[in-house]
């Protein structure tokens, strides 16, 4: 059979199907060795939740379309990958749902992941999670987006060495799903990415040795055998460090304090004089965070919360679990 009989097969099959993906958003909870002295760089600690989620679906069209929130960003992924798997024609993408872009939640990853494997599927290639990431230039730094795509769960990847693709997962666990996660949104702020995210890479110090030794130390024996045991005090405390020691390295590059958000940090200052062991700031926020060991905690955190903050317009919270399945992608 030639090639031009196989893609010839491809778009026929193409034309009579659509493909669905959800995948859903991920905390991430922090860089553990940002020295880069043993050759691997960056390595981090994340975590598939159940909500917010990205949920699109993709059919065949003669050029590339979209509709729903994203749907710009949607057709250039879309554009990226067609170009490699070097099909005729385009798609049409219709997103349903989409992660909030820029709040640290990995929307453009899971968005970038979403559309190309639904093509992957459409046009029944064999292309892998991480082939798609360099296809769509993700994965550059952490690798946890990958892995809670893929399987969703805690996420542990091994950071960058100069010949790798992308950066490997090296340990994944379930994560309790009764530990309820509240999710804290300043809609006046947004993280950092692209350029800007770049050169703050540049511009920081280099990160101290000792550092990156006592925050690989408490993802390896704190944060990882916590969650085997479901010892929420120890694992925050593991977490705590993390965004301690790595929020204060940051905090030139975000305005100068350890949370890219004021606003969200009064919030979390506010968890921890309440005695919440775990909370944080995920990636470069501004989105905050904080996991509680059953759900009577939860909402009772979230209606002080509401007590206190109620009048601040910009701040909002959602209520999640974590998320231990990998994306759902279904063709129809």
């Amino acid at each position: 059979m030639t090639n031009l009989d196989v893609d010839m097969l491809n778009s026929i099959s193409a034309a009579r199907c659509s493909v669905n993906v959800t995948t859903s958003s991920r905390l991430h909870l922090g860089f553990f060795d940002l020295n880069g002295g043993l050759g691997r760089k960056f390595g981090s600690i994340g975590l598939s939740l159940q909500a917010p989620v990205t949920s699109l679906s993709i059919s065949p069209s003669k050029t590339f379309t979209a509709e729903g929130e994203g749907a710009e960003r949607a057709i250039k992924i879309a554009q990226q990958v067609a170009r490699h798997l070097n099909v005729d024609g385009g798609v049409h993408i219709h997103l349903d749902q989409v992660i909030p872009e820029h709040s640290g939640l990995g929307s453009g990853t899971q968005l970038s992941l979403a559309v190309g494997m639904a093509m992957n599927a459409l046009y029944q290639r064999n292309l892998t999670v991480n082939e798609i990431a360099l296809i769509t230039q993700r994965g550059t730094r952490s690798g946890i987006g990958l892995g809670t795509f893929s399987t969703g769960g805690l996420i542990v990847d091994g950071g960058r060495a100069s010949k790798s693709p992308v950066p490997p997962v090296i340990a994944r666990a379930e994560f309790p799903e009764d530990w309820p996660i509240l999710l804290i949104f300043d809609k006046g702020h947004s993280g950092m990415y692209g350029t800007q995210e770049l050169a703050a890479f540049q511009n920081l110090p280099l990160f101290p040795e000792d550092s990156a030794l006592l925050l690989c130390r408490q993802v390896l024996m704190q944060a990882l055998p916590a969650i085997a045991e479901r010892d929420l005090p120890a694992f925050g405390q593991a977490i705590q460090t993390l965004q301690a020691v790595t929020g204060d390295y940051f905090a030139p590059a975000q305005g100068g304090g350890r949370y890219t958000s004021p606003l969200v940090a009064k919030v979390l200052s506010q968890l921890q004089v309440n005695g919440v062991h775990c909370f944080g700031q995920s990636s470069w926020g501004p989105t905050g965070f904080a996991v509680f060991e059953n759900q009577l905690e939860a909402e009772t955190q979230l209606n002080q919360l509401n007590a206190t903050f109620g009048y601040e317009q910009d701040l909002q919270f959602l209520l999640t679990k974590a998320n231990n399945q990998a994306s759902q992608i279904v063709v129809s």
